[in-house]
Parts: C-alpha cells; sequence; structure tokens
C-alpha cells in the first residue's frame, strides 16, 4: 500500500493490525452482551421489589466503587499494561454474570444478592475502564488514533443501540417468568469468554510507561493529579463532565426504567427502545466527527456549549412526554450529540496525554463523568419515587442554566485552541 493510499483510508488501515482485530473481535461480542445484563439488572430488581430506591441503590453501589477504585486502577494500567488489566477484568466478569444467571434460575435471587453483585461489578469496572479507554493508544499510531477511537466507539454505540431492544424483547417475551432475565446473564456471561481469549492471544498493548514501577502506586496517582490540575483545558472539561453528569446521569439511568414501567404502555421494550436511540444517536454522531471536517476554535466552543444546553432540555422533556416514540427522538437526538462531541474530545485528550500518563488520565476523566454519579442515582431514587416529573424538571433546568454559565468561563478559550492544536497534530 503506498503512503498515499495508506493516508486515505486510515480505518482499512488500522484494521488490518492483527491486534487491533482481535481487541475488535472480543470488544464487539462482550459489548453486546453487556446491554443484555444492562437490561437485566434493573428489570429484575423492579421485578424483586417495584422500588426506584432499591434500583438507585443497585446503581449506586456499582457506581460508588467503580468511581473510588477508578484512580487506583488508572494507576495500575500504566505499571502492567492495559491488556492485562482486561483480560483479568473479562474474567471475574464472567464468573459474576454466570453467578446472576445461576440464582435467578434456581429461584433463590434476592435483593441482597443483587447488592453484592453490583458492588463487585463496580470494583472489577474500576480497574477495567481506565484499560478499556488507554488499549488502542498502545496498538495504532498516533495519526490513526481518530480511525481507532471511531471503530470502537462505533461498536460501542452499535451494540448499545442493537442489543437493549433485543434484550428487552427478550424480556418481555418471557413476562410471566424469569426465562429472558436467565437468558440475558447467561449471554453476558458467555461473551466475557470471548472476551478473554481474544484479549489473551494478543501480542501487543504493553505497558503505557516503562518507568512505571519507580514509584509507589500512590505517588503515581497524586502526579497524574496535579498534572490535571495544573491544564487549563483538562481542568475545564474535567469540570463540565463532572458536573453535567452529577445532574443528569443519575436522572437517566434511574428515571428511564421507572418512567418506561409506570407511564410507557410497552414496558420493557419501551426500555429497551429508549436505550437503543441514545446508542443509535451516538453512533450517528460518532460516524459524522469521522466524516465531517473538524471544526475551528470558534465553532467547536459554540458546540460544546449548544451540547450541554440540549442535554439539559432534552432531559427536561422527558419529565412531560408519556409517547414511547417521542422519548425516542429526544433519546435519539442527545445521542447524536453525545456521541460527535465526545469522539473529538476523547482523541483530543489521548493526543495530548503522554503515553506514560494515559491510564492516570483516562481514569481521572472517566472519574469526573462517573465520580458523582453514585449520589445522583441515589437521589434521583429518592426524587422519581416522590415526583418523577420533578425530578426530570429540576435536573434538567440546572445544567441549560450550567451552559449558559459555561459560555463565559475564561479557560473555554484555552480548550478551543488545544482542541485546533491536537486536530493539526493529528495530521
Amino acid at each position: 500500500m503506498t503512503n498515499s493510499t495508506s493516508s486515505q483510508n486510515p480505518m482499512a488501515r488500522v484494521m488490518g493490525l492483527r491486534d487491533f482485530q482481535l481487541l475488535f473481535a472480543g470488544a464487539t461480542t462482550s459489548l453486546l452482551g453487556d446491554q443484555f445484563s444492562l437490561i437485566a439488572t434493573p428489570w429484575l430488581v423492579l421485578k424483586l421489589t417495584n422500588d426506584p430506591m432499591a434500583l438507585g441503590t443497585v446503581l449506586a453501589l456499582e457506581g460508588i466503587p467503580r468511581a473510588l477504585f477508578m484512580l487506583l486502577g488508572g494507576a495500575i494500567t500504566d505499571r502492567l499494561s492495559p491488556r492485562k488489566v482486561m483480560l483479568s477484568a473479562s474474567i471475574i466478569r464472567f464468573i459474576l454474570t454466570a453467578f446472576m444467571a445461576m440464582i435467578v434460575f434456581a429461584g433463590v435471587a434476592q435483593i441482597w444478592m443483587i447488592y453484592l453483585f453490583a458492588l463487585a461489578f463496580g470494583i472489577v469496572a474500576g480497574f477495567a475502564i481506565p484499560a478499556e479507554n488507554s488499549i488502542v493508544p498502545m496498538i495504532v499510531e498516533e495519526g490513526d488514533l481518530q480511525a481507532g477511537n471511531s471503530i470502537i466507539m462505533g461498536i460501542t454505540q452499535l451494540a448499545g443501540f442493537v442489543g437493549p431492544t433485543i434484550a428487552g424483547l427478550l424480556i418481555g417475551h418471557y413476562a410471566s417468568s424469569n426465562m429472558g432475565i436467565i437468558l440475558s446473564f447467561t449471554i453476558d456471561a458467555l461473551t466475557f469468554i470471548v472476551s478473554a481469549v481474544t484479549l489473551a492471544i494478543m501480542k501487543t498493548a504493553g505497558k503505557s510507561s516503562a518507568s512505571g514501577n519507580q514509584e509507589s502506586v500512590w505517588t503515581s496517582i497524586l502526579t497524574g493529579i496535579k498534572y490535571l490540575l495544573t491544564d487549563k483545558a483538562l481542568r475545564l472539561v474535567f469540570i463540565v463532565l463532572m458536573s453535567v453528569n452529577f445532574f443528569l446521569m443519575g436522572p437517566l439511568l434511574v428515571g428511564i426504567p421507572v418512567l418506561s414501567n409506570q407511564r410507557l404502555p410497552e414496558g420493557a421494550v419501551a426500555y429497551g427502545l429508549l436505550l437503543s436511540a441514545f446508542a443509535g444517536g451516538n453512533l450517528i454522531g460518532i460516524l459524522s466527527a469521522g466524516a465531517l471536517p473538524r471544526p475551528n476554535s470558534g465553532i467547536m466552543k459554540g458546540i460544546l456549549i449548544a451540547f450541554v444546553i440540549a442535554f439539559g432540555l432534552g432531559v427536561l422533556s422527558l419529565g412531560f412526554v408519556t409517547s414511547t416514540w417521542i422519548d425516542f427522538a429526544s433519546m435519539l437526538v442527545l445521542g447524536l450529540a453525545n456521541g460527535y462531541v465526545s469522539i473529538i474530545m476523547f482523541t483530543w485528550m489521548q493526543i495530548e496525554t503522554p503515553k506514560e500518563m494515559l491510564g492516570r488520565m483516562m481514569s481521572l476523566i472517566t472519574f469526573s463523568s462517573t465520580g458523582l454519579v453514585p449520589i445522583s442515582q441515589a437521589l434521583a431514587g429518592v426524587i422519581s419515587k416522590w415526583d418523577l416529573t420533578m425530578m426530570f424538571t429540576i435536573s434538567g433546568g440546572i445544567v441549560v442554566l450550567f451552559g449558559l454559565v459555561l459560555s463565559f468561563h475564561p479557560d473555554l478559550q484555552v480548550l478551543g485552541a488545544s482542541l485546533t492544536q491536537a486536530s493539526a497534530k493529528e495530521a
């Protein structure tokens, strides 16, 4: 392949790499399986308790350890390798999901067992997520990062688009029994085996840092935090992600299954459709970001502000609409905006961050997205039990106001310039 042809086909070049092919196969299978557990777990909780607060507790128990262990997971990823951490996580996740399938099949599932499952799964996720967000730069060249990220994020959203609908139909088909839930956990467990095998035979994706063992884990974590706090652009992204996710993710994760169960006639099918709409919109946004020219600094700043305000308005509208298809359209638009902005920001962070700190930076940025979400979920569980419409209205309204305030933040100019510089590096 000539250099000219190669430069015109970055996705083909990335897909020609053996280890990326293995990553693609394992990730596609595992991500699809994850959607079945994503639907089955909250539906099992509601079936056992019919209590939104119990659902919020389960989500918080998964989210709190995930957030607490994420910084440690990032440091361990830099010290070992993304591949080794992901392999260990896949094996443990297989054991956990297989256990859930067995207890539901045996008819002995109780809410405290789901609490323990969520807690264990959250701890594992705290180590797995930084590794998953760091592995692509270990396999592909810097100039191909946009293509590599687009492919992985694309299959993530494609799985999220297809999986929830299939899982919702499966659970809905066996609405009178738990067979749909049992099959969902079983499918997810089997996909973790596939993921583990592909990671085990991978050859590259080695350590992020050749000197990672020269300092203690805790010193390594502090070094990463100092780097984040001294970088104005990264610091602003951290603040925006933490604020927006605190006010939105809890209401969405708790509110959508409750909304589907209480107000939408399709029930579990509606829940699957709404999750699929968001994932489908994400996929369209990701593909658009890859196909369209990279916006300049001024346009990108406007897009970021519009993105935050649109998210707030979209969530606010969920409190007043009782039509599945109108909610479907809202989630589709929200997903589109999220996918477009995410692929640009994600690639920017990977390019701007030194490889020896990539695991820690990815863990910190992911922490900004998820660190306060467990509290958000717990609050959403309490408020939605009291008034679901009020929960969506308050959370969406606050995010709209935050977007307006963001437009005047002095570091927004620094972020815009940094995005432009990253685009030049990638070219």
